[in-house]
């Protein structure tokens, strides 16, 4: 009896060439996906096994999708885009980072680890936006493993999603390149990173990506026009010192106070079992620091009902509430024209 083909055999299946690469010569190529931009040899794969060089030409994963389902689009999380609205989700497999307290190993480590499982469902790009349509979501968000790696074809659902009036965007651990993000900016609009940590070496340690490409990114993504939002889960032990969230927050002020920075809760997961989870102490004091180095939006998430009001959109002008959500629901929005309806301030964001 003949075997079932391996998911790797699967995966190799469905593929296309890559528009985000160079040939090296000798049959090497360049993959200019993320900002690792691995130069592959014939027959192998980069480190996030997914873009493999097959006869010097890069094959990159298209026509799947491991999760497609409508969620809040404050789970991504975006708090200034479209407030109580549903993006329709979608994710393929593999990642470019190893974390070891990856929320999404399922999909994002399946090459990698053996414990790892997923289902893969063949779809054509445009059957994606249609189902954002249907479900009524104004935004298509490819998340659940690291986007960057899939470029190809997110960009071909965003141009179908764009054709239909809808937004796109990322939810991405951010370690991108100026080529990349140059690539995506005109079908996309919308990026949420991930900044773990605020100490090279930890970074390399924990996720084997380089921190200084994600501080780069969050400035390209910024200059670039995207609408930005940043997370940093908050571990106990490993980045939660006053210092190192002095940091992060500095750095990003730096590149723009209004920036809405989201910091979250660690739960033990996957390999890292050791920190507690992180207690709600620990996030409202990471949110004072943000909010004392300048940043105008901070945000604390995962633990719902817990934070104080540490989940709310508040004027920064004249401190009128303006959004009020609990965990992913909106409660209240009295926003008026993207303003306060107080004092008439512009808030930052998507509003319509």
């Amino acid at each position: 009896m003949k075997e079932a083909p391996s998911l790797e055999d699967l995966l190799r299946g469905l593929t296309r060439e890559g528009d985000l690469y160079d040939r090296q010569g000798d049959g090497m190529v360049r993959c200019c996906a993320c900002g690792h931009e691995c130069l592959i040899a014939e027959g192998k794969a980069g480190i996030c096994r997914m873009r493999y060089n097959k006869g010097g030409r890069l094959l990159v994963p298209f026509g799947y999708v491991s999760g497609l389902r409508a969620d809040p689009i404050e789970k991504k999380p975006f708090f200034h885009v479209l407030p109580g609205s549903q993006a329709m989700s979608f994710g393929m497999l593999g990642c470019n980072f190893s974390c070891r307290f990856c929320q999404n190993w399922l999909t994002s480590q399946v090459l990698r680890d053996p414990a790892a499982e997923a289902q893969i469902s063949r779809i054509p790009p445009a059957a994606v936006a249609r189902a954002a349509q249907a479900e009524g979501c104004p935004v298509v968000v490819s998340t659940y493993n690291e986007p960057l790696i899939t470029s190809e074809w997110a960009a071909a659902i965003f141009t179908e999603a764009r054709r239909l009036g809808l937004r796109c965007g990322y939810v991405s651990n951010g370690h991108a390149n100026r080529r990349v993000l140059e690539y995506l900016r005109p079908v996309m609009s919308l990026y949420k990173v991930d900044l773990k940590c605020f100490d090279s070496a930890k970074y390399r340690d924990m996720t084997g990506g380089a921190m200084r490409h994600v501080l780069r990114s969050i400035e390209d993504i910024r200059a670039l026009g995207f609408w930005l939002e940043v997370v940093t889960l908050v571990i106990p032990g490993w980045n939660d010192s006053d210092r190192e969230l002095r940091g992060l927050a500095q750095f990003l002020a730096g590149v723009s106070p209004d920036i809405p920075w989201h910091v979250t809760a660690y739960h033990q997961d996957y390999r890292l079992e050791e920190p507690r989870d992180t207690a709600p102490e620990s996030l409202a004091r990471a949110a004072e620091i943000g909010k004392a180095e300048g940043l105008r939006f901070v945000y604390a998430g995962n633990l719902p009902g817990r934070l104080a009001g540490l989940e709310n959109t508040a004027c920064p002008a004249c401190g009128e509430l303006l959004i009020e959500r609990r965990g992913f629901a909106v409660t209240a929005n009295r926003l008026k024209d993207g303003c306060c309806p107080r004092c008439s301030a512009a808030i930052p964001g998507v509003w319509i």
